[in-house]
């Protein structure tokens, strides 16, 4: 093969495997540089906000759910919690305990199949999570126990654990029996002790000396670990309020692809949202067992090494296992289940913390209570301009390893971010350009 030849190699990778959905990344390479990093989305968009417009208020929470099969509780409470803000709705303190431990079920479910599944088969060289288990067996069906109870506490609270249709606007539908939720109680103290043994392990793993300053934006709050609301804190000390977001950061089109991505103004920067944003914004907020694992396993804060997103995680299961238990035992049903409200002309935003991030809603409600506006930006799009960067950082220390070898690092790490690809984009084919 000639100089010139070799030069145009391509690298192609149908599909990226272990996350969800499809998409395609196209390096550009100029000798030893890289000239260009383009995380390109070819699916047709989705049209969920488009499909809201003009539909009755209460169907809001049940379309957003189908935007994500693994995370349909971030998009419902995100909705719902910005249609109550648009008509100032009040939320008893009750009802809110309740949806946190909702969204404790739906961190246990999600991470822990990333986590399993998806994630840790990369540090070990292996190529699915039935391999993992080969070598782990034990590890492997501790995480699936794990991700079992935080499923039967979505069906629980939620109906079913995909795409539950209990919440409301207002509160719920339903509220559950007390004994209900004390029949998930042993499965919980189970649940604790084997997230706490879980990091302890991930703490372990083999992770490659990867480090870059970035800027970390997550939720903040005085009294607890940010889920439901607070402020958006990014890593410079700002702190800014939830219906100042759009202020601040910007949605954009990029020519290379039908998904949207963020950035943070006044520069255009990319920033970084998840559990390792969220992990050092608000450490101390963890609970009692999370603060002390991370102690234990000598986690530093802040940790800017991506690969270790997986480490916040497993303690992040550990925080949801430990809250979910202290409010499965001290649940009281009082009142009813929904607060009662005629609805208004008005608009609203929310932003919550999904498995995978910062999510943000916004929407605009007529007086015959029906959708005249809505923006919907989930956390995926919001970390997609960082992925790039990431990849920009790491591909010229690889760029003389065989092209397999280069499209395995890059999957690497961009599963370091856990993409749900279904919210926002699909991936990945690799190409590479050398010229």
């Amino acid at each position: 093969m000639s100089d010139t030849e070799d030069s145009k190699r391509k690298i192609h990778v149908p599909i990226l495997t272990r996350v969800e959905g499809e998409g395609s990344l196209l390096v550009k390479i100029d000798g030893d540089i890289v000239r260009d990093v383009q995380l390109a989305i070819y699916e047709p968009p989705r049209l969920f906000e488009a499909m809201l417009r003009g539909r009755p208020l209460e169907d809001v929470a049940d379309f957003t759910a189908r935007i994500c099969g693994i995370c349909p509780i971030a998009y419902q409470m995100t909705a719902v919690q910005a249609l109550e803000n648009a008509m100032g709705v009040p939320i008893r303190s009750d009802l809110r305990r309740l949806r946190r431990l909702m969204y404790c079920g739906e961190w246990i479910e999600s991470h822990t199949l990333h986590m399993h599944l998806l994630h840790a088969p990369d540090f070990f060289d292996c190529d699915s999570g039935m391999e993992l288990a080969r070598q782990f067996p034990e590890e492997v069906k501790r995480g699936l126990r794990m991700k079992k109870f935080g499923n039967r506490l979505l069906e629980v609270l939620g109906g079913r654990a995909i795409h539950p249709v209990n919440l409301a606007v207002g509160g719920y539908y339903r509220l559950p029996r007390r004994e209900e939720l004390l029949a998930l109680v042993p499965d919980f103290e189970w649940g604790l002790q084997a997230a706490i043994e879980t990091a302890e392990w991930v703490a372990r793993f083999p992770f490659p000396d990867f480090q870059a300053n970035y800027d970390f934006v997550a939720l903040s709050h005085p009294e607890e670990y940010p889920i439901l609301d607070g402020k958006v804190a990014s890593s410079d000390g700002t702190a800014i309020s939830i219906e100042n977001y759009e202020q601040q950061f910007v949605e954009e089109q990029v020519p290379h692809s039908t998904a949207l991505q963020s950035y943070r103004l006044p520069g255009r920067n990319p920033y970084f949202v998840g559990p390792l944003a969220r992990i050092n914004q608000s450490r101390q907020q963890l609970s009692i067992s999370a603060q002390r694992v991370a102690d234990a396993i000598g986690w530093d804060t802040p940790c800017y090494n991506p690969y270790k997103g997986i480490v916040a995680r497993a303690l992040e299961v550990v925080h949801a296992f430990e809250e979910g238990l202290e409010i499965l035992r001290s649940y009281q049903p009082s009142g009813e289940a929904r607060v009662h409200f005629t609805p208004i002309e008005g608009e609203g935003v929310s932003a919550t913390e999904a498995p995978r991030g910062l999510i943000y809603h916004r929407y605009r409600v007529g007086g015959d209570g029906k959708i005249l506006f809505a923006k919907i930006v989930p956390p995926t799009s919001q970390n997609q301009a960082q992925i790039e960067a990431d990849l920009y950082r790491m591909l010229p220390g690889i760029l003389q390893s065989h092209e397999k070898t280069i499209a395995m690092q890059c999957e690497r790490l961009i599963r370091n971010y856990d993409p749900c690809i279904s919210c926002s984009t699909h991936f990945l084919k690799l190409r590479v350009e050398r010229t």
